[in-house]
């Protein structure tokens, strides 16, 4: 039993509000199970005057989206010297931009699919079609367009045909405002989670997604129950699963991330695995990959999350 007593942050005003919900009550429940003493607070304009109040002995954040994961919140604690579970406000702020962190792996020589950056201004000034013309000419097709920041999937478009490139970069936009426009990569989509410990970074188990009806993982896909098939260990070959975990745990690493962490990627059918992107702050519903990692570790979430607060504290202390 442990007499520490945290703070779950969870909510917020993000377009993942209700998917934060969920993760921060599903963490909660399972820190209880272990022993500590859990209050569920919201991200909002009354968390500095709890914080100050009522200081826990750690806070952990389960903010998905805005300010849970591009280093807006970690900057505030950090400023009041609360400790934390999760990934500084700097990194934070590198990962949140899926260019800039693909550009940084690939500088260390990850594989990451090729790709261009385009802000809303471009189409406006240049003209959509031209712009669009030039991107498939450098990039071809098949295509997938996302915001250039952002979770969940929101706003993510596979284009296989060029025809469906202006309504895909108009449903981009809608999130965003600037589009990341990368080369779709067929094969095995997977996700890793890398948790710190005593000997460093342990990647555990990849999660392999496969959404029902040829589709690509989408929010709707993510966060809906029987739309999408799991397999935790992913089916992949001993060499792949080690490629895939080491790739991870290279990601965490480069880009400085801390406590938790999960890259998803993709194994090419001749064996390539490539980055596409990491998320400092995984979902822990009932859909969601991390969980499933740990168990597949044969581990609980209560357990590693107790770890990681203890981590947070004795680092701040």
């Amino acid at each position: 039993m442990s007499d520490r007593w945290v703070a779950v942050l969870s909510g917020g005003l993000s377009h993942e509000r209700e998917v934060s919900l969920r993760s921060g009550r599903r963490l909660s429940a399972a820190l209880r199970a272990d022993g500590l003493t859990v209050e569920e607070w919201d991200a909002d304009a009354g968390l500095l005057a709890r914080l100050r109040d009522n200081r826990p002995d750690a806070v952990v954040v389960a903010l998905h989206g805005g300010e849970g994961e591009n280093g807006s919140v970690q900057t505030v604690l950090e400023m009041l010297g609360v400790p934390y579970v999760g990934t500084d406000s700097r990194a934070c702020r590198r990962a949140w931009d899926k260019p800039t962190t693909k550009a940084e792996l690939a500088r260390a020589g990850l594989a990451t699919p090729d790709w261009a950056v385009l802000p809303h201004a471009t189409f406006r000034e240049l003209g959509a079609q031209p712009v669009l013309d030039a991107m498939v000419e450098s990039l071809g097709l098949p295509l997938i367009l996302k915001p250039d920041q952002g979770g969940s999937a929101l706003g993510a478009r596979v284009v296989r045909e060029a025809a469906e490139l202006p309504a895909a970069m108009v449903g981009c936009l809608a999130y965003g405002e600037t589009v990341l426009a990368e080369r779709f990569i067929e094969g095995t989509e997977v996700a890793v989670t890398v948790v710190d410990g005593p000997d460093g970074p342990e990647a555990l188990p990849a999660v392999e997604i496969e959404p029902k009806g040829g589709g690509i993982y989408d929010y709707t896909a993510r966060y809906t129950a029987g739309l999408t098939d799991f397999h935790a260990p992913a089916r992949l070959s001993p060499s792949a699963a080690d490629a895939v975990g080491e790739l991870a745990v290279a990601a965490h690493l480069l880009l400085g991330l801390r406590d938790v962490s999960r890259t998803d990627a993709i194994v090419a059918p001749d064996g390539t695995v490539y980055f596409l992107e990491v998320n400092v702050s995984p979902g822990l519903t009932e859909t969601s990959l991390l969980p499933m990692a740990v168990e597949a570790a044969g581990r609980s979430l209560g357990e590693i999350y107790a770890g990681l607060i203890e981590r947070a504290v004795t680092r701040t202390a």
